[in-house]
């Protein structure tokens, strides 16, 4: 792809779209998968930078992994007691900038009955919390080190003894993601307490409903507690949905340029927090509408809302960049923890809404965002941020001018979306 992306407005966006794979139920339900002894099918499943990271450090556990036609991707595993486990030197698993690969991996590799994994990222990824994960598993019996709270990480495993752990909840839900998913092949039984407000709870909703599929079941106190016996995964057929996280990009250029966008897969009993995000347009002044798997929205004359978007944080630049076209101000709140993502993306929304004109005030744990009279057109840095990039496309499609740089960095988690896009659009 080139090293910018641009667009001639094209007005109101009207057209039907189904998103690919969901990344975060993909990489939760290769992690079951691996844990179960069998072979797994995982329709649907998302091929990008984010999946293919994990899918290439279960291949060097002895997991084999094959595309079948029509998307799915069969999931053969020998469980945890045959995985391919390394002797004396640590085996090095490269995370790229993947925040479930590294939360997940470092959580499911204690439970393997010996060896020593080193887990390692770009630059970025260096700069992304660990250490409480960390720390709550060695309260579980394991051996887990960590640069000072930070990758890399080194896994010295020897079985997963069980037991009590306090997970903070206020960084990642990906931390108490990983222990759930973890906990049922350790030795003994595992007490989770969440410490602290949790962010993304949908996220650790997700896991639990994943984990059922492949026959785990949890005894929970709302989302505060948990008890996991030991238990042993199952193998089977799983139906990955569409990323509702992607499907936020579609909804908004519906919503900025007046058009009407349909999204197929998606409906009000989604695994995915993110679908919710279609509420926000609709206070925005979209009309919204739900059909059993289909969702669609048409855009109307927008006004500034406040939102606590804590639940459904990845969608944060989706509705930032909808702002610069509402009347009036927009203030998103209760999202400190997304500083800690592939960027600080509380920092780099506001830098590049501030090059379109907008007046943005940084918010402890959030934006204040004032949308400019006449917006006008700029060079917007992704920093290496999926969303970053597919976001502010969004607000391309109403600004002549805008070049979106390095929109490569989709491959992440959706690496068609400009062409998909411009599918939509017509182009």
């Amino acid at each position: 792809m080139s090293s910018a992306w641009t667009i001639r407005p094209p007005g109101p966006v009207r057209g039907t779209i189904r998103p690919p794979g969901s990344k975060s139920i993909t990489n939760r339900a290769l992690v079951c998968a691996a844990l179960a002894r069998g072979t797994s099918q995982l329709a649907g499943a998302l091929d990008s930078e984010d999946t293919q990271v994990m899918i290439a450090a279960l291949e060097q556990l002895g997991v084999r992994t094959r595309w079948q036609p029509e998307g799915v991707l069969e999931v053969e595993s020998p469980g945890p007691q045959g995985w391919r486990l390394p002797q004396q030197e640590p085996r090095e698993l490269f995370v790229a900038n993947s925040g479930t690969t590294i939360r997940f991996l470092t959580a499911m590799l204690t439970v393997a009955p010996r060896g020593r994994f080193r887990l390692d990222g770009i630059p970025r990824m260096r700069k992304r919390p660990i250490g409480h994960l960390a720390l709550a598993l060695n309260q579980l019996g394991a051996q887990v080190r960590t640069q000072e709270g930070f990758p890399p990480v080194e896994v010295i495993a020897s079985g997963l003894p069980g037991g009590e752990a306090t997970v903070q909840g206020n960084i990642s839900s990906q931390f108490l993601s990983g222990l759930l998913m973890a906990a049922p092949a350790a030795q003994g039984q595992v007490t989770l307490r969440v410490q602290g407000e949790l962010v993304s709870r949908p996220y650790v909703e997700m896991t639990l409903r994943v984990m059922e599929q492949f026959g785990v079941s949890v005894q929970r106190e709302g989302l505060s507690r948990f008890v996991i016996p030991p238990q042993s995964y199952r193998p089977g057929h799983y139906q990955v949905e569409p990323d509702a996280s992607a499907a936020s990009y579609f909804f908004a250029a519906a919503a900025v340029t007046g058009g009407r966008v349909t999204v197929e897969g998606l409906g009000r009993d989604s695994l995915q927090g993110d679908v919710r995000f279609v509420d926000l347009l609709e206070r925005m002044g979209c009309r919204v509408r739900w059909e059993p798997q289909r969702v669609s929205v048409s855009g109307g004359p927008l006004r500034g809302i406040r939102a606590d978007m804590n639940p459904i944080s990845d969608t944060v630049p989706t509705l930032a960049a909808v702002a610069l076209f509402a009347r009036g101000t927009t203030t998103i709140t209760g999202v400190e923890h997304i500083r800690h993502k592939e960027t600080d993306r509380i920092a780099a929304v506001a830098a590049e809404l501030r090059k379109l004109g907008a007046a943005v005030e940084e918010l402890p744990d959030g934006l204040r965002i004032t949308p400019p009279t006449e917006p006008r057109p700029a060079q917007v840095a992704t920093y290496n941020d999926h969303r970053m990039a597919m976001s502010f496309a969004v607000a391309a499609l109403c600004i002549p001018g805008v070049q979106i740089l390095d929109p490569g960095c989709v491959e992440k988690t959706y690496p068609r979306f400009f062409q998909d896009l411009e599918r939509l659009l017509g182009v």
